[in-house]
């Protein structure tokens, strides 16, 4: 698949379980007053549209979308039951992603209750940048907007472009039409540094 193609889309009949090889994607959400935000984040090794093994679920509740090129294998919602049930691997796997996913909603709800809007900001680059290693060489992101951004941290659009800057001129980032991470930025979140990361 390539950039911005669907793998499904919010309010179709949900018939199959997506697999992701290789690539990014995300999963976003429409409101009544047509609103679009970033609900979730996938990388390789993630499933899509997991709710179609649930026994109450009928429709999709979200549209998923390649960020960049991607690799996905296709699994029916039958096949998906079989297979859970079947194959012990394969269903530690799927286990393994669902909890990750819960935990991931938890710590994005911590995240909106607890932290400044530019630590969010700096933790959303860090999850695109998949950075989990100090002194890694600064990671160049799938191409996202600021108002995208703005969206998942939940502030808007000048507020995003200003902690930008303040990060570009800290040496966490660097941006021009996309965005390259730092390992500086990992530590000073990691750190609980808000100082650091505020002071120009």
């Amino acid at each position: 698949m390539k950039p911005a193609d669907v793998f499904f889309s919010q309010g179709t009949k949900a018939e199959s379980v997506f697999y992701l090889i290789t690539g990014r994607a995300k999963l976003t959400v429409v409101s009544d007053r047509g609103k679009e935000m970033i609900v979730a984040l996938l990388s390789s090794g993630d499933f899509l549209g997991e709710v179609a093994i649930a026994p109450a679920a009928r429709r999709h509740t979200a549209t998923a979308v390649a960020m960049t090129h991607c690799t996905a294998i296709k699994i029916g919602k039958s096949d998906m039951a079989v297979a859970l049930s079947k194959e012990s691997d394969f269903s530690k796997e799927f286990i393994a992603f669902l909890l990750s996913r819960s935990m991931r909603v938890q710590e994005d709800l911590v995240d909106h209750l607890f932290h400044s809007s530019e630590r969010r900001l700096a933790r959303v680059l860090l999850i695109l940048a998949e950075t989990d290693t100090l002194g890694s060489d600064p990671t160049l992101i799938p191409h996202i907007t600021q108002e995208m951004l703005a969206g998942m941290i939940g502030t808007t659009r000048s507020r995003v472009s200003y902690f930008m800057n303040r990060f570009r001129k800290r040496g966490l980032i660097e941006y021009n039409r996309r965005i390259r991470v730092h390992s500086l930025l990992l530590k000073a979140v990691l750190e609980g540094d808000n100082a650091k990361i505020i002071r120009s």
